[in-house]
């Protein structure tokens, strides 16, 4: 290999790790963020679930579209606005993560934010369900181990509430395609214009939705004083900016790795859950929730030790 090869292969690695590094810092902010979203939506009341996510969806369009304005960015949105394959993939999307966002703010506002938890927990397990699937990965016995107790746990845990867990069942999936998705197109679809695309896909349910909540019981936005009016305003750059982060990180990221960062957001909404709104955790439920975390460090170990055989391999000579 010739010093110009070298040279190359070097800056080729560097503007990779770089890449890997910014992927990670988008990543982790992205979970945090969304770990104390709970905090967040409950210093919205009054404010019904339908009338924050609506607000969210109308909000988080208006600031993308600030955003491709400071940034010049609208003749790049156009040309991927006027591919069908984009803009449908962009629309499939923002209808996951609409299931996703709905069924949250509901979870947490009906005091079920250990429940909204759970989801995340589980959502790696969804991941690598997904590789499976879609990307004809094969499991490993500590894969295989590691969604075997998932199984075990959301038994303990419907035997523990009462009833399957719907809340985070539905939240690890949406969540888990949207990541999937997300992941797809990231080459293609920068984050900007990709939640443009999925926020204006929204845009007429939202409506539907305000128009709805102002004719049962009316909006509540305006009307509850300043404070509450400035934190419903301010929901489209809260929803916005972690979705871009992620965005950011699903493309520059193994979709290993994104995983491992999504434990994050669960462990700090757990813990609010717990602390700040004070609900119960039976001895069931501790059962339940042990068993995902068990779950989760036999998938974190295994991850481990076969990143670490690949690099060995790879260093090798």
């Amino acid at each position: 290999m010739t010093d110009g090869q070298q040279t190359v292969d070097a800056s080729g690695r560097t503007a990779e790790q770089s890449s890997r590094r910014s992927g990670l810092i988008a990543g982790v902010a992205a979970y945090t963020i969304w770990g104390v979203l709970p905090l967040y939506f409950l210093a919205m009341r009054p404010a019904g679930p339908f009338e924050i996510v609506a607000l969210r969806i109308v909000f988080a369009l208006v600031f993308c579209a600030l955003l491709l304005t400071v940034t010049r960015a609208w003749p790049r949105f156009l040309g991927l606005a006027r591919q069908p394959k984009v803009l449908f993939t962009m629309g499939l999307a923002g209808a996951l993560i609409f299931v996703n966002w709905q069924t949250y703010v509901i979870g947490t506002l009906g005091g079920h934010v250990v429940e909204t938890s759970l989801g995340y927990f589980i959502n790696p397990i969804v991941t690598v369900f997904l590789g499976v699937f879609f990307l004809g990965e094969r499991l490993r016995p500590a894969q295989w181990t590691a969604v075997g107790l998932s199984f075990v746990a959301v038994v303990v845990l419907t035997v523990g509430y009462g009833a399957v867990p719907w809340i985070s069942l539905i939240l690890a999936f949406s969540f888990g395609f949207y990541g999937y998705i997300k992941k797809r197109v990231g080459g293609q679809v920068d984050a900007v214009s990709g939640l443009t695309l999925e926020t204006a896909w929204l845009v007429p349910i939202a409506v539907v939705e305000l128009i709805v909540v102002n004719s049962m019981s009316g909006l509540v936005f305006g009307t509850a004083g300043v404070g509450n009016t400035v934190i419903l305003l301010s929901a489209g750059v809260v929803t916005a900016i972690p979705l871009l982060l992620f965005a950011t990180a699903a493309s520059r990221l193994p979709l290993s790795i994104v995983g491992f960062l999504q434990y994050f957001a669960p462990i700090l909404q757990f813990i609010i859950g717990i602390t700040v709104a004070g609900e119960e955790m039976p001895p069931e439920r501790w059962i339940g929730f042990g068993i995902v975390w068990l779950a989760l460090i036999v998938l974190s170990v295994d991850a481990i030790r076969v990143g670490r055989s690949r690099r060995l391999v790879v260093e090798t000579p």
